[in-house]
């Protein structure tokens, strides 16, 4: 839609945002029959239109190759962004070792969800609690309770396949709400025969793919028992979407919607209903407000003219990613909010959050000279280990608090550029035909586990507006502050560690250096592209910027649905939790809406 076009319209939501937040917005608003107005940085996308689904490495520039244009490779849905885009500048607070910020944005329609990895994890109630367990970073103020119903419905809506375990703090779904889970692999079910010996649990992973097609008929009338409209759209989006075929790496994104994206699923039945309206390539720059301090709209910059206007709305959801959106709130300076809108408790902006990563790889003999066969599957993982020390941890036995999770990759999937790269130290030198035969021997006999763990919030990690620097459309442009603390760092040697075992418990041996200096061993805040964090909820408004339902606590008409209401960043991926607190926090927009509170 042209932004010239909406002028004379009125809205009762705005959204700022198309990610996961974003578009499960749009969705539930624009479902319960709000008029709704969505923003976007970014271009338009179209996944069914531009997935180059069954291209091979061969067909692309350096073999599909990363490079800093694309860091995740030719292919990648990621069209416009990556850890830094062209005329929107960040800074960093010092460029100490340890001490940088990698801010990852996407400037596209759907934003991160495009190309994320579809792992979807709930979080436990220790998660929500963890401040009441070991006395370390704050209590959510909602419990896992509050937020189970709305995990089975966002589970239902995207399609997430996996298992119920049973276990500590990894929570199940309500019967028949998940999908089957694919077969796993041979070298995932040699790691699980290590880890057996080891006491480390091997589960099916939970990610957001579709191993079946979704029951079409009756999940849109558990979802909406009373909403006709819903059901309607819901149902035709559903039957639009196919099983995956197991070939394409869902990085690509996916053109048969098999896989989850915002622009797949939550979007077109959004669309659907006839309530949404979208804008791309418009840059947010504040959030304003009328006399008596509620919002009243936003002003941007149309990228296509380089024009600020101006859009209005009875309420504004901001969802444009956590640094994004209070980047948004701290430029929205009013008399009113002189430190920026909703920001009276001088939160917003602190204790930015980003998943602790480490990683070890590994060759394993017992995988050499395996026969070729076919290993597709799943384009991700398909079983993983969830956190399993949590008595240990609450005893002290350890020197970290918070825990991780194991995900771990090989075998014989699709080379691309760089795969035999790695195998310098085991061909010894030979070419030619030698060369070849090495190759063969060895492709597929390397494996590599991920640690994804918990990091608790600190006063160091935070981002502000830097006072001196502005990007191309004007707009001042964020300062990062980070600094890992004992307990991060602790936990990434405990990583490394757990890792060599295992790999030596599957017959194999390290291929990488093992770390016992957490410091050495830890990636970059930023890395694992998990920000969430800078405007939590809270139960205090002197303390958290939002209340229980994501809404200001000094704006009434204001809410955050993307990462940035965070208390706390587990060691699940934190996408599955976003999507489903802003479908919690929609309901409420709707009853505001039905009470005339907004």
């Amino acid at each position: 839609m042209a932004s010239e076009d909406i002028e004379n319209k009125e809205y009762d939501a705005l959204i700022v945002g198309s990610g996961a937040g974003g578009g499960m917005a749009a969705y539930v608003l624009a479902t319960a029959g709000l008029k709704v107005l969505l923003l976007e940085a970014g271009r338009s996308y179209d996944p069914v239109k531009e997935t180059p689904m069954f291209n091979l490495p061969k067909d692309a520039p350096l073999r599909g190759g990363s490079t800093p244009e694309k860091p995740f490779g030719f292919y990648d849905a990621t069209v416009d962004g990556g850890w830094q885009v062209p005329g929107e500048p960040y800074t960093q607070g010092s460029q100490e070792k340890g001490r940088r910020f990698d801010w990852w944005r996407a400037r596209m329609l759907g934003g991160r969800t495009n190309h994320w990895g579809r792992i979807s994890l709930r979080m436990g109630e220790y998660d929500f609690k963890p401040y009441s367990r070991d006395g370390l970073g704050f209590d959510w103020p909602i419990s896992y309770q509050d937020l189970a119903p709305y995990y089975d419905k966002t589970e239902m809506l995207i399609g997430v396949y996996g298992t119920n375990e049973g276990l500590e703090n990894t929570p199940d779904s309500s019967d028949g709400v998940l999908l089957p889970p694919p077969n796993p692999r041979a070298y995932e079910l040699l790691a699980k025969k290590a880890c057996d010996k080891l006491g480390i649990p091997v589960i099916p992973s939970h990610l957001a793919i579709l191993s079946e097609r979704l029951d079409h008929e009756n999940i849109p009338q558990k979802l909406f028992p009373d909403n006709k409209l819903a059901q309607d759209v819901t149902r035709e989006s559903m039957k639009s979407r196919a099983a995956c075929f197991w070939a394409t790496p869902c990085g690509r994104g996916c053109s048969i919607k098999a896989n989850f994206q915002s622009t797949t699923v939550l979007l077109p039945p959004a669309l659907a209903t006839g309530n949404l309206d979208i804008i791309t390539d418009a840059m947010v720059r504040e959030v304003t407000v009328d006399k008596k301090g509620k919002a009243n709209g936003v002003v941007y910059i149309d990228k296509d003219t380089r024009q600020e206007k101006f859009a209005s709305a009875r309420a504004v959801v901001v969802a444009a990613s956590a640094a994004e959106t209070s980047r948004i709130l701290l430029n929205s300076k009013s008399t009113l909010f002189p430190d920026g809108i909703a920001n009276g408790s001088g939160v917003v902006g602190k204790y930015l959050m980003d998943t602790v990563g480490a990683g070890v790889g590994g060759q394993i003999p017992a995988l050499e000279n395996m026969p070729a066969h076919n290993e597709d599957g799943a384009s991700a993982m398909h079983m993983y280990m969830p956190w399993w020390l949590y008595k240990e941890q609450l005893r002290g036995d350890l020197n970290f608090a918070r825990g991780y999770h194991i995900e771990f990759g090989g075998g014989r999937s699709m080379p691309g550029a760089g795969a035999f790269g790695g195998m310098g130290d085991f061909t010894e030198g030979a070419y030619g035909k030698d060369l070849k035969k090495a190759c063969r021997r060895y492709y597929g006999s390397f494996v590599w586990f991920d640690g994804r763990g918990e990091m608790i919030p600190n006063d160091d990690s935070y981002c502000e507006i830097d006072k001196n620097q502005v990007d191309q459309w004007g707009i001042p442009v964020l300062k990062f502050h980070w600094k890992w603390s004992d307990q991060e760092l602790n936990q990434a040697a405990h990583m490394h560690k757990t890792f060599a075992e295992i790999i030596e418990g599957m017959g194999g041996n390290v291929t990488t250096t093992v770390q016992t200096d957490g410091a050495k061993a830890i990636i970059n805040g930023g890395a694992i592209i998990h920000e969430v964090g800078t405007a939590r909820m809270g139960s205090n408004p002197k303390d958290s910027v939002l209340n229980p339902y994501c809404q200001s606590w000094e704006v009434p008409n204001l809410f955050l649905t993307d990462g940035a209401p965070f208390v706390s960043n587990a060691d699940k991926n934190p996408t599955l939790t976003i999507m489903a607190l802003a479908w919690r926090t929609c309901d409420y927009i709707v009853e505001q809406f039905k009470k005339r509170n907004i």
